[in-house]
């Protein structure tokens, strides 16, 4: 006869209950003191992003605690990854500050350093994904572009108030590239600054983009361009300075620019239209260099 009520077999049994290794949060932390053997909670943090996304599960968000530097990192899934406050450091040579390739998932960063020290490839190189958004950022000094955004299929790449600088390698650096091989990339610039570069924003065939309240000064080659070989992209600027760049804005080929409320100014050429390129002003533009727009739209 047991001596044990059989009501109190049954605390025994769930204590004996644990969660399993491999389980992922949907909030993790890291921190310039933690550790990535830790299980990247808030009072456990990891280390470096590279070892946070691995513990965090698709669709969640990695979360910056303090300073520090966190490493480049591959992101394969839907993630957000957020600093609100701190230096939040990506520094690489050699190769990509970050990479995605996310698939179908979307993609949201906040608050990165990403430096390069004149050696590392391209600050954010897009593979796949729906959509990156790069929010309060600052992307410099890497080799060839800040943001490489080529896309296999449809997908959305959003850039808000963030700096890019000194991507001026003459063969393939620049700020901003949307290159699409597959589907329509769809593109939006709101408060970013691009100074440096090789060139600013270039947009290839199948490209939507709108840029608004934004700057491209100092590139070597155009501060914003839309060049359509197989397809024709469109370009729209408004409110946006292209100042003291080899040219302020060009369109080429099949493309389509658009401008309004817009500022031309210290360019070597103002505006450029290349191999049929059209470029539609709505009247409201300032451009003090050569060139001009092949149509105008009268204010409504």
């Amino acid at each position: 006869m047991s001596l044990c009520p059989r009501n109190l077999w049954i605390p025994v049994l769930l204590l004996s209950v644990s969660i399993p290794a491999g389980a992922q949060a949907t909030r993790t932390w890291i921190s310039g003191v933690g550790d990535d053997a830790n299980p990247c909670s808030r009072t456990a943090p990891c280390k470096t992003f590279a070892g946070a996304i691995s513990k965090t599960a698709a669709g969640g968000e990695i979360n910056v605690l303090d300073p520090g530097g966190f490493g480049g990192v591959t992101i394969t899934k839907s993630i957000s990854i957020i600093s609100e406050g701190f230096e939040a450091g990506v520094l690489v040579s050699g190769t990509s500050g970050i990479i995605v390739n996310a698939g179908s998932g979307d993609v949201y960063l906040r608050g990165l350093d990403l430096e390069g020290l004149g050696t590392g490839l391209n600050g954010i190189t897009f593979i796949s994904g729906n959509s990156l958004t790069v929010e309060k950022c600052t992307i410099q000094n890497f080799n060839q572009r800040g943001i490489d955004f080529q896309p296999g299929a449809k997908a959305k790449l959003t850039v808000i108030d963030t700096t890019i600088r000194n991507m001026n390698n003459s063969t393939n650096g620049g700020a901003i590239w949307v290159r699409p091989s597959g589907g329509l990339a769809t593109v939006v610039l709101e408060h970013v600054r691009m100074d440096r570069n090789l060139f600013g924003l270039r947009v290839e065939d199948s490209s939507r983009a709108v840029v608004n309240d934004s700057i491209a000064t100092n590139s070597a080659s155009e501060g914003f361009g839309a060049i359509g070989t197989t397809s024709g992209p469109t370009l729209f600027l408004t409110r946006t300075v292209s100042s003291f760049n080899g040219t302020g804005l060009r369109s080429e080929g099949l493309a389509t620019a658009r401008i309004s409320n817009s500022v031309f100014s210290g360019n070597s050429s103002g505006l450029t239209t290349a191999s049929g390129g059209t470029l539609i002003s709505y009247g409201t533009n300032e451009n003090d260099g050569t060139g001009a727009p092949t149509m105008s739209v009268a204010r409504q």
